[in-house]
């Protein structure tokens, strides 16, 4: 797995990033918990698994948002046995290739399960490895479900996560003089607000990715895929004068065009203390496709002077950083 982008300054709050790496404790946690798994048929039928064997990949709790997220991606080995209808012992292995967040909470697809037996072979084997392949995989699935929460529970007190509540922004009305009289009439409404003039400039970015013009397009606006980049939960629908949401709530705004696999232009609002109110910029994204890749530029106009350094590295690390972390990325 890439390396998470550096954390962000922290007057952009809503950006931030705190990360933990606990690779041991989850493979120790698969170990003791998937072990308790198991199933029965009919009769003295029963199968489960004996012992985890192996396990690979990259488990860390971050905190972005004031909210702890799970990232991990891992591929488990196991060994299973059971008692077969005529009594004889079966054995066997299974793998399962990857046991993710984007599957277990985003249900971006399916669980796949690997099988083999490894002692030998009878009808009475045959149906055993048949019970395992029917009815373990959602056995397995139910403690697959139970770890995000296992992982915030044991860890989550190691992260100082920061309140979410933001500072008011609402002005404090001095105290009224006293009147004479009570009076009858009712009050006159207060007069609207109008949003200040913010002086703004504009910010850019650009990567190559390998990857065709039209599947980053998609990337980029399919409610389903977008989390696989941005490692939050996403709103879109991908269609002009329509809202969407990032990270997590952590950008919003709507889109203007879109034109596929060319071009997309969105207003965009960073939901962060630092951003004016009622302050929106607006993103254009440009995908170029080459001849072995695309180059995809972003330009923000609009952003408010002062914060032009922050954003650029914001765009850098959670878009550009974020792609190539799921293995798109090339230098320009």
């Amino acid at each position: 797995m890439a390396a998470i982008p550096p954390p962000m300054p922290t007057s952009t709050a809503n950006w931030h990033w705190k990360n933990k790496t606990v690779t041991p404790w989850a493979r120790a946690w698969f170990e003791r918990e998937l072990a308790t798994v198991e199933v029965s048929g009919e009769g003295e039928e029963k199968v489960g698994v004996q012992k985890l064997t192996d396990f690979e990949g990259d488990v860390e709790l971050g905190q972005r948002k004031s909210k702890l997220i799970t990232i991990y991606d891992c591929k488990v080995e196991l060994e299973w046995a059971g008692t077969a209808s005529d009594g004889s012992e079966v054995t066997g292995k299974l793998t399962v290739p990857e046991v993710s967040h984007e599957i277990t909470l985003d249900g971006l697809s399916d669980y796949v399960y690997q099988w083999t037996r490894t002692s030998p072979a009878s009808p009475a084997a045959d149906a055993l490895l048949a019970l395992a392949r029917r009815s373990l995989p959602a056995a397995l699935e139910k403690k697959f479900a139970e770890f995000p929460a296992a992982l915030v529970d044991t860890h989550g007190k190691d992260l100082q996560v920061s309140s979410s509540a933001e500072p008011s922004r609402q002005d404090t009305p001095a105290p009224s003089a006293p009147s004479a009289k009570p009076s009858t009439s009712a009050p006159a409404p207060a007069p609207a607000k109008k949003a200040p003039r913010v002086n703004t400039s504009s910010v850019n970015a650009e990567a190559n990715f390998m990857a065709a013009a039209d599947d980053l397009f998609d990337l980029f606006t399919n409610e389903k895929r977008i989390p696989m980049w941005t490692r939050a939960p996403a709103v879109s629908a991908a269609k002009p004068d329509t809202e969407y949401s990032l990270f997590g709530g952590g950008v919003k705004g709507k889109y203007v065009s879109l034109t596929p696999p060319k071009e997309i232009v969105q207003s965009w609002a960073l939901s962060s203390p630092t951003w004016p109110d009622d302050h929106v910029a607006t993103l254009t994204t440009t995908l170029d496709q080459g001849s072995d890749s695309t180059k995809v530029s972003w330009r923000l106009e609009g952003v408010p002077l002062g914060m032009e350094e922050e954003t650029q590295r914001n765009l850098q690390g959670y878009y550009v950083h974020g792609l190539k972390a799921i293995g798109l990325g090339t230098e320009l």
